[in-house]
């Protein structure tokens, strides 16, 4: 148990506060995600606020197995929950880095943070100094794609050096209902899902499903890492889910979710003349579904957008539900733009815990500022995507 300890001012100029605050009545756990430090982050949870990728399921699904490689940090305020974070440990060249679970695949990211939670100067300045103490290997703490509020909380982890991110999140505001949803993005959706309907009822009739047992998420999967890489390899992109780990932790993930009674985390299909032809990988919190990855087939129907018609679908079945957002996540999609007319930013942060990883924080937070540049320039990101392809071209 370590108690908590100021900042450099250096590190965090924005956070002074009398070293009086900041020696505050925390204290923090840090341990190897084993087995125990799982159900002891399960049992913390119980009692906090946090996102989907950093739910207890989220940490065991992507942590188990993982030894000193991966990390639960819980912080707690007289005995009572305070703060907590799930995170991998990785190695960047000569730099030892500490991510949210799941690492890019986790998006949207917020901490749990529970009932005792005071200011986020104090809570970060003894966390991190625990992590720092338990840990001195790690040289950085890189916590990307983060909500800077979430349920009505901010998110304490800002108290850190932090830049926007480069990439926007969308959403669709599903608050007024079906119908006041189409209005605000048009009309003709409508008009367009009854005419692709007709065309799928003619090719053998269509199904929305959603995978209820095992073997239902095993084929919802399977198809999905089949179509996602046909059409990684199509754009010239590095398939991110093609390492056999990355999909034992989804499979793993799904899976521990057909245990509960309102899953957490939900498969989604469009089987058209019996084959899937779209499948969507969803999160859920109290009001809103969550897209986390989807695809589509390329082939003699992809001219009737079955990834868009399982959208539509999704929508309509979220509204019927009564949820007030559907999120299609991290990313500035044409596809999106489609939907969603919520736009969201989110916050990087890069606070380095020994002198290179502060250095290597400084150079991540001007590479992220110069990433955001590249993406409102669409001459320049337009460039950057062709070098892209050619570059992918030639490793092949």
């Amino acid at each position: 148990m370590v108690d908590a300890a100021s900042f450099s001012k250096q590190e965090t100029p924005h956070a002074e506060r009398p070293a009086a605050a900041a020696r505050s009545a925390f204290s923090a756990r840090i341990l190897p995600a084993d087995g125990a430090a799982l159900e002891a982050y399960a049992a913390f949870c119980a009692d906090t606020v946090h996102s989907p990728t950093q739910s207890p399921m989220w940490a065991a699904a992507w942590l188990e197995g993982t030894g000193e490689d991966g990390l639960i940090a819980l912080l707690e305020r007289n005995g009572r929950p305070a703060m907590a974070l799930a995170l991998e440990i990785g190695r960047k060249g000569p730099f030892r880095v500490a991510r949210f679970a799941g690492g890019t695949h986790a998006n949207g990211n917020f901490p749990a943070v529970g009932p005792a939670f005071d200011t986020a100067d104090a809570a970060m300045t003894a966390l991190v100094t625990a992590i720092r103490e338990a840990r001195p290997d790690i040289d950085m703490l890189s916590l990307e794609r983060q909500r800077k509020t979430f349920e009505g909380l901010p998110n304490p982890t800002l108290a850190l050096p932090h830049t926007m991110s480069p990439n926007i999140a969308l959403a669709a505001d599903l608050s007024g209902g079906l119908d006041a949803m189409l209005q605000t993005s048009g009309k003709r959706k409508s008009k367009k899902h009854r005419a692709h309907a007709r065309k799928f009822e003619a090719a053998g009739g269509y199904r929305r499903l959603e995978a209820r047992n095992v073997e239902e998420v095993d084929a919802l999967l399977d198809r999905f890492f089949t179509l996602k890489h046909a059409r990684f390899a199509e754009l010239g992109i590095a398939d991110v889910f093609a390492a056999p780990e990355v999909r034992t932790r989804w499979r793993t993930l799904f899976r521990a979710a057909l245990g509960q009674e309102a899953p957490p985390f939900v498969l989604h299909g469009l089987e058209v003349g019996g084959i899937l032809r779209a499948v969507t990988g969803s999160s859920r919190t109290s009001d809103s579904i969550i897209c986390e990855f989807s695809t589509f087939a390329q082939d003699e129907l992809v001219s009737f957008s079955p990834g868009e018609f399982l959208f539509y679908e999704n929508i309509q079945a979220a509204c019927a539900e009564g949820l007030a957002v559907y999120d299609l996540s991290v990313g500035d999609e044409p596809y999106k733009r489609l939907w969603c007319g919520m736009e969201t930013s989110h916050a990087d942060v890069f606070a380095g815990l020994t002198l290179k990883g502060k250095l290597l924080a400084v150079g991540y937070r001007a590479l992220v500022r110069l990433k955001r540049m590249v993406k409102n320039d669409p001459a320049a990101a337009s460039l950057v995507r062709r070098l892209r392809r050619i570059a992918r071209g030639r490793s092949d």
